[in-house]
Formats: C-alpha cells, structure tokens, sequence
C-alpha cells in the first residue's frame, strides 16, 4: 500500500487500482500508463509539481491529462500567484514524499495547493499515479479534489 491508496481507503471513497510492468526507458510515465493499461490519454493524469511567486504557498500540484502541457500562466491565475514555474524534481520528491514519475496528488507528505485541470469532470473516473511507477488509481474526479483539497481550473496549454 502507497500513502495514496491509504489516503483514499481511509477516506471510503470508491477506487480501483491498475497495475503494470514499467518500462524504464519509458520517454512519458503517463503515455505510458495510458498505452500499456489501454486507457484514453484524456483520461490518465499527470502530477506535476510547480513553484510559485507572490502566493502564501511557494509550490502547487496541477492535475492534468498526459495529453497536454501545463499552461504556466493559468495554474497561476488559477490560485492568484504571481507566476509560476516547474518545480526543481528533487525538490518535488522531498516535499510530495514520491519519487518523480510516482508522484500522486493524493496522500503527500505536504498538504500543498492543489488544482485539476476542468477536464476531469467529464469523466466518470479518472486515473493518475497511485504513488509509485507503474500503480495507478482510478476515482472520480470529485473524490480527488475532496481528498486533495483541489480545485477545478483550465490548467492546460491550448
């Protein structure tokens, strides 16, 4: 069990886990998640980690498909920073407790600001990392902003 699935279990929220063999060489955990478990792009997300400039918290999570790029300048004006810029990696996996490319939303060792991109709500599940390469968790995209605390925005590069 991750922080995450425990997260969740504690929560009762419903959930279903995937697992698979990760492939080192890998070029995007994400896409490969989305191909190896027969999933739409759309609908695996990623965790991505940014820091911010002019908020009360100096990193965010932003939830989006592995589909699409993060738009720094919407994640900001999402949570009313100034700017925002990709976290440094090792900085990401100390805070969030996860080591990059099993970083989830869910179950961090800080509870940061968190926002998903507005594109989760069409689903009725959606899946992102359960906290290690290769273990995903699928929910519904309310459930994952209950239990991250998170937001809705258009998070994404157009």
């Amino acid at each position: 069990m991750t922080p995450a699935i425990n997260a969740a279990k504690k929560a009762g929220i419903r959930y279903d886990i995937l697992e698979y063999q990760h492939d080192p060489d890998a070029p995007s955990y994400g896409e490969e998640a989305a191909n190896v478990l027969n999933l739409p792009t759309a609908q695996v997300f990623k965790t991505l980690l940014v820091s911010l400039s002019g908020h009360k918290s100096s990193l965010a999570v932003a939830v989006l498909p592995v589909s699409h790029q993060l738009s720094l300048k919407a994640i900001a004006k999402a949570l009313g920073a100034k700017k925002a810029d990709m976290a440094d990696p090792k900085v990401a996996e100390r805070t969030t407790g996860y080591i990059v490319g099993g970083i989830s939303p869910i179950g961090q060792k800080k509870a940061l600001p968190t926002v998903i991109d507005q594109s989760a709500t069409v689903f009725t599940a959606i899946y992102c990392s359960a906290g290690r390469r290769g273990l995903e968790i699928g929910l519904a995209a309310n459930d994952l902003a209950a239990l991250t605390r998170g937001i809705f925005a258009e998070i994404t590069a157009q």
